[in-house]
């Protein structure tokens, strides 16, 4: 297997209720989670975070998310950035379906328009 490239199939995840990509794909800089919420349930926990900021990316339902004292609808197309100690719950009004990543807040120095090298 290449080392420098990694592909992994997900197949129909949305019976799923959280798939890690990280160790299926050897990332070295984030962690991303797919995550499926059934209608009318929740994360089990509240959590916020030492060094990491969240994006949450809602691709499919709509619900809540408290976000320290504050509930926020969130729907199909959302996206939400949460600093680390921000203190975080999500909600399922219907079946939810999101991206979660995780990296290291400010540690981003390079992006496709500085990083990127065109042959």
């Amino acid at each position: 297997m290449n080392k420098n490239f990694s592909i992994e199939s997900l197949g129909e995840f949305s019976s799923i209720s959280r798939v890690d990509l990280k160790d299926k794909l050897d990332f070295t800089s984030c962690e991303i989670s797919i995550n499926t919420l059934l209608a009318n349930t929740n994360v089990p926990f509240i959590h916020y975070h030492k060094n990491n900021e969240e994006i949450y990316i809602i691709l499919n339902g709509n619900g809540e998310i408290k976000l320290d004292n504050e509930l926020i609808l969130i729907k199909k197309g959302d996206i939400i950035r949460v600093a680390p100690s921000v203190r975080r719950q999500i909600f399922a009004k219907s079946d939810l379906n999101y991206i979660c990543i995780q990296a290291k807040e400010n540690s981003l120095t390079q992006y496709t328009f500085t990083d990127g090298v065109i042959e």
